[in-house]
This record gives structure tokens, sequence and C-alpha cells, in this order.
């Protein structure tokens, strides 16, 4: 299952912009997977309190969010599926603009994970 966190300043989630952000981040991934893998996107939303974010060692007003998506380390290397590390980090950026404003566009930072086979597990067995 693909899984989104965002790191993302607290202010910056006022109660209507977390269903956006969601939907935006499931489409990201529909993007480039297909509408079917769409409804698998889970995504959580972690507030950060402005004072508690730092950028170069000193704390930071931006809304820099920080992005991780993690799923099995074979999606991104599907072969009817090219260059999906690429077009995710591109449709997840978009994402989030899309949302936030194109000011945060040079601020996003998007890392994506691959979980190698026999790492993840689902109800309390490797899947």
């Amino acid at each position: 299952m693909p899984h989104f966190s965002v790191h993302i300043r607290e202010e910056s989630l006022d109660g209507t912009v977390e269903p956006k952000l969601i939907s935006a981040l499931a489409d990201a991934v529909g993007a480039v997977y297909g509408d079917e893998f769409r409804r698998l996107v889970g995504v959580d939303l972690i507030g950060v309190p402005q004072h508690r974010r730092g950028v170069g060692g000193v704390p930071t007003d931006d809304h820099a969010p920080l992005v991780t998506l993690s799923m099995r380390e074979a999606a991104y290397h599907l072969p009817e599926v090219a260059d999906a590390p690429a077009r995710l980090v591109a449709t997840t950026t978009d994402a989030l603009v899309g949302v936030l404003g194109e000011a945060v566009r040079e601020q996003v930072i998007v890392t994506i994970v691959g979980v190698p086979d026999g790492r993840t597990g689902v109800a309390g067995t490797v899947a």
C-alpha cells in the first residue's frame, strides 16, 4: 500500500486543507499507476508547530512540507510504469502546490522510500 507521511507546519492545517491534501496526494499516485491504485493510498498529515521546524540550524516561518512516500520497492521498477520515482516526485509536488499555492513549490521535499520484499506485514503476517 502506498503511504504518505507529510510533515507540514501546523498553522497550514485549518480543517479545510486536510481533505484537499489527502485527495490530491491520492490523485498523485493514481496519475502514475492508474485510478484503481488511488484507493490504496494512505496519507498521514503531521502538523509541526512553527517554532519546532528549522532549516539551516534556525527556526523558519516557511511551510517547508516534508513528504515521504513509501511502498514496496518493486512498484518503482515496473516496466509498464516508466520513470515511476521521478513521476511520483513531480505529481506529489504538484499536488501540494495545487492545495497550498505556488509559493511552496521551492520548499517541498519529497523522499521516495522503497520497502524490500518481506519487510512489510498486514494483520501480523509478512506480506
